[in-house]
């Protein structure tokens, strides 16, 4: 089996999911992962395609007309499944807090400087209830590497969290 990344923005319309996996069906691929998401009025969608190499290459040959029907500025890159490097636990990270510059940073940051890679994330900004305060809320998994110690993990977590004025949470995914 050989593997295609594809990734596709455009103008949110209704339609566009069925439109652009009909395509990948037409050519006889399969959507193995994907992940999609509007974004002020634009759709963005990534997602990974397996299939014979014959077919990874018609997708790639086929993308401008893909793009066409869709809608969607269509970029392809060839990748490999992505198999698990070492011994990693997997913890699920959820931060809240009032919304300002560089929150996405930091948190990234702190996990960064420990060599702790982030698996996904996801980030959105809401008004409060009642008070209509802007507000920012963060959902990712990071992968921790077997031998780190997880309560110094947490701790150290808690401590970087109080000083940014972060309600955040480091649980087993």
């Amino acid at each position: 089996m050989a593997h295609l990344l594809l990734t596709g923005v455009g103008e949110d319309r209704s339609g566009i999911v069925q439109s652009l996996t009909r395509a990948i069906a037409d050519q006889g691929g399969n959507l193995e992962e994907s992940r999609m998401a509007v974004l002020g009025g634009e759709f963005a969608i990534i997602m990974l395609v397996s299939g014979e190499p014959a077919v990874i290459e018609a997708l790639e040959d086929d993308k401008a007309r893909i793009g066409e029907r869709t809608g969607l500025s269509i970029q392809t890159r060839r990748t490999e499944r992505r198999e698990p490097g070492g011994e990693v636990l997997r913890y699920h990270v959820e931060a809240l807090s009032m919304d300002h510059p560089g929150i996405v940073n930091a948190v990234t940051d702190f996990f960064s400087r420990r060599n702790i890679n982030i698996e996904s994330l996801s980030t959105e900004t809401y008004a409060a209830a009642h008070s209509g305060t802007p507000m920012f809320a963060l959902d990712m998994i990071v992968e921790v590497p077997a031998g780190e110690k997880i309560a110094e993990l947490r701790q150290a977590f808690v401590a970087f969290c109080d000083e940014l004025f972060i309600d955040a949470s480091l649980e087993p995914a």
